[in-house]
C-alpha cells in the first residue's frame, strides 16, 4: 500500500446517510471507533454535506467538508465552529489518532523525543 498520499480514517455523508470507517483501522478500540462514528454522524446531522478525517503524508489528521452545489441547508459557518469545537474538545482523541497512524502506517519509532 501507498503510504506517501492521503489516507481517509472515516467520513459521514448526509445525503446518502452513511458513516463509512476505514477496514485499516478495524483494529482500533471499540470504543473509538464508536467515538469517531458519534462525532463524524452529528457533524453531518448538523452541518450537511460530508466529512472526512483524513491523515496527510506526515500522518496529520485534518477534518475534510464538502457539500453538494446546491446544497442550500449545508451551514458554511457552523462546519467551520464544529470542526474548531472538535479540534479542542477531542485534542486527546485526534492526537492519539495521529500518533497512532504514525508508528503503524508511516513506521515511526516511539524512542524519537517530542
Amino acid at each position: 500500500m501507498d503510504m506517501s498520499s492521503n489516507m481517509v480514517l472515516c467520513a459521514s455523508n448526509a445525503y446518502n446517510k452513511k458513516y463509512y470507517l476505514n477496514e485499516h483501522f478495524a483494529g482500533l478500540p471499540e470504543a473509538i471507533k464508536e467515538e469517531l462514528q458519534i462525532m463524524c454522524v452529528l457533524y453531518t446531522e448538523d452541518v450537511g454535506g460530508v466529512l472526512e478525517l483524513v491523515f496527510d503524508e506526515d500522518g496529520n489528521l485534518e477534518f475534510r467538508t464538502s457539500y453538494e452545489e446546491n446544497d442550500f441547508f449545508y451551514d458554511e459557518i457552523g462546519s467551520v465552529l464544529k470542526i474548531k469545537q472538535y479540534q479542542n474538545v477531542k485534542r486527546e482523541l485526534l492526537e492519539s489518532l495521529e500518533t497512532y497512524y504514525r508508528i503503524v502506517f508511516l513506521g515511526e519509532g516511539l524512542d524519537e523525543e517530542e
